[in-house]
């Protein structure tokens, strides 16, 4: 129990504590509602449970460095709980008469009080540990990376972390050691309080008042270090605590995991086109950048940062977070820096956030957004900054200039004027037009690729024999087909992909795809005319040929020969696995071949890019260490497989063109072709 002056004094600290903290949160809300559009409401009752799996679960942190979320795990769930301690405790502390029950419930309450306590202030030295003595690598930015000079320099992001250590590691210590003094002055040991009575025990024989002042000190500094903390929460990484729940809650729907949304081109009212200003970022980027725990999973799972490029998607969080916080009052209040103009924060996101270079390395494969634990989307500040390029400042890589004159006068990134039905030729059969199959029960989407690139011809030949051979109706566009503009919208020509996809949805309402199912062996294609589509009002079914060739397996409909018993490693193409989590199909298309599998350390939605997403196929790679395919192909090579097989057109260029550097010690096969080889 306080005293009367202690009791004066505590409701001083919490009067204080509570408008200090009205004012720094209201400050960061007011920074994240300067951002474009609103935050997601909709759907209030499964948000919330989304916030709170998100805030219990830890966003999953365990899928990657298992250890240290094994100890984070300790950590949170220790700071959670310690909500109702510290209320518990206050109460116990103020109000005359109050104490816990000695009942049941509440000594277990007293057990995971005292159990919790103990994780965390054991997960608090594992963490110390690991970043200043072991100094993981895992933590650091590489200095060819742009990074905040006070996230840099003199080390800020340890700093930032050194703090919240140690008030956490005095908060949860102070109140054990609190604990012990009690448990001392009642006694000297109790059953629900092991390591609380574990401290006690060199405290026999102290007088009951000296523990007593021992318990009024622990008990000052445990709740006192709370209050005097909870407005500086805002200024701190450990926000990401309350605020990465609040993400999951709050971002928007989407159909898959990388979605971009449509931008309204026709509304003359809209000045800005992407981003430029940080405050051209949605809100719910704003709110990425307080979520963010600064742990450098996405930067892991990078490719561009993982083959020395200049981009790290966690330095993207960290350079927006710095900057917010260093301007804080005045970004808050409506101000700018640097002279920012409107209701720009005077913070270009080329040039401060991240370099030209990183801007034009990201593949968009969306390893970043899946690696977050607390739902982040770096991937999407990317992809906004491309479309301020193209579109507002029409400045982008040279290369990229011959692809969009493609598509916008050929109808595909080669600009080939060749026709799109030369691929069937060599067939033994005719492929049908949907004017010579109305009745088709698929339309095979053969794409750019398939139709021009003649690894790509190949595997679309091997998707229609094996249809044929199980009798299955199916027709193409054939010239009517045109690009779906995927690459045309990662490249940031949200104009061009517009104008193409408005075409491509046309031709396929008029071919009746809209009651018809459409199957392609591109993911590409897969994702834009499956989920992209139906923001602009094409909504239709898209299989990949792997899950149809699966399913046709799985039928009896395909007589395969699985005697081979080839090695094979399969890589799973980004926007096939990861983007829209197919990932049994082609592996059992694989099995029923015959081959054996042998996975990659990176695999499934783990997956490592094969380099030729986010546009990059049509333009010349960024500098780094190594190209991102060789990063991939030797890690297949290292396997031991005899086959890397695939299951996109560009994994397909991508992972040849890397065997062929090599000296072909791999053969490199799309599914449907070693699917059609075990038929034969």
């Amino acid at each position: 129990m306080l005293t009367g002056i202690e009791k004066f004094l505590f409701a001083l600290l919490v009067l204080f504590s509570l408008v200090a903290t009205y004012y720094t949160f209201g400050q960061m809300i007011k920074i994240w509602l300067r951002g474009q559009g609103k935050l997601s409401y909709d759907h209030a009752g499964r948000r919330l449970m989304d916030g709170m799996m998100a805030l219990f679960t830890q966003g999953r942190i365990i899928r990657r460095r298992k250890l240290a979320s094994v100890f984070h795990w300790g950590v949170a769930w220790g700071f959670i709980f310690y909500a109702l301690v510290n209320l518990l405790d206050v109460a116990e502390g103020l109000i005359t008469g109050f104490h816990l029950p000695n009942n049941i419930i509440f000594n277990f309450y007293s057990l995971f009080a005292d159990l919790f306590s103990v994780a965390v202030l054991v997960g608090i030295v594992y963490f110390f540990l690991r970043r200043f003595a072991k100094k993981d690598r895992h933590l650091r930015i590489r200095e060819n990376v742009i990074v905040h000079p006070k996230a840099r320099d003199l080390d800020g992001i340890n700093r930032d972390s050194l703090i919240v250590i140690v008030f956490i590691f005095l908060h949860v210590g102070s109140r054990l050691l609190g604990a012990a003094f009690l448990v001392a002055a009642e006694g000297g040991a109790n059953m629900w309080e092991p390591f609380a009575s574990l401290l006690a025990m060199p405290m026999a024989g102290v007088p009951e008042a000296a523990l007593l002042f021992g318990w009024h000190v622990t008990f000052w500094l445990a709740i006192g270090l709370v209050l005097l903390f909870l407005p500086y929460f805002p200024y701190t990484k450990h926000i990401h605590l309350m605020v990465g729940p609040f993400n999951f809650m709050t971002n928007p729907e989407r159909t898959y995991l990388g979605q971009m949304f449509t931008l309204d081109l026709e509304d003359e009212s809209i000045e800005q086109f992407g981003a430029n200003d940080v405050f051209d970022l949605s809100q719910t980027q704003i709110v990425d950048s307080f979520a963010c725990i600064m742990c450098n999973r996405c930067q892991d799972a990078c490719p561009a940062y993982n083959t020395g490029k200049e981009l790290s998607p966690a330095a993207i969080e960290v350079n927006k977070r710095y900057y917010f916080r260093e301007n804080m009052a005045l970004l808050s209040n409506g101000g700018s820096v640097n002279g920012g103009n409107g209701n720009g924060a005077g913070i270009p996101l080329m040039g401060a956030i991240l370099s030209e270079s990183a801007v034009w390395a990201c593949t968009a494969c969306g390893g970043c957004i899946e690696a977050c634990p607390v739902g982040n989307s770096p991937m999407q500040d990317i992809m906004d900054i491309r479309r301020d390029q193209v579109l507002m400042a029409s400045a982008f890589p040279d290369e990229l200039k011959v692809a969009f004159v493609g598509m916008e006068r050929t109808g595909n990134p080669w600009g080939s004027t060749d026709s799109r039905m030369a691929w069937t030729e060599p067939l033994p059969f005719a492929v049908p037009t949907v004017e010579e199959n109305p009745d088709y029960e698929y339309l095979l989407w053969v794409g750019c690729a398939g139709a021009f690139n003649p690894d790509s011809q190949e595997v679309v030949r091997a998707v229609a024999t094996i249809l044929h051979e199980a009798d299955v109706s199916f027709a193409v566009l054939g010239e009517s087909e045109t690009c779906t503009g995927d690459s045309a919208r990662r490249a940031g020509n949200e104009y061009l992909f517009y104008e193409m996809a408005m075409g491509n949805i046309e031709t396929l309402n008029a071919a009746g795809a809209d009651q018809k199912r459409i199957l392609t062996s591109c993911p590409h294609c897969f994702t834009t005319i499956g989920k992209e589509y139906g923001e602009l009002g094409g909504n239709y079914t898209v299989f990949h040929h792997t899950q149809v060739i699966a399913d046709l397996v799985g039928k009896g409909k395909l007589t395969l020969n699985g005697s081979k018993l080839e090695k094979t490693t399969f890589h799973d193409p980004c926007y096939l696995g990861r983007q829209n989590g197919v990932l049994d199909a082609p592996r059992d298309a694989l099995a029923k071949a015959g081959a054996t599998l042998l996975e990659m350390d990176r695999n499934k939605k783990n997956s490592f890019c094969c380099g030729a997403g986010g546009a990059q196929m049509w333009k010349e790679e960024e500098h780094g260490t190594e190209a991102v395919s060789m990063n991939r192909f030797h890690e297949a090579h290292a396997t031991g497989a005899e086959t890397l097989a695939v299951g996109c057109p560009f994994c397909m260029t991508m992972m040849k063109d890397a065997n062929t550097e090599e000296g072909s010690p791999m053969q490199v096969k799309d599914v449907a072709q070693v699917v059609l080889e075990a038929m034969r």
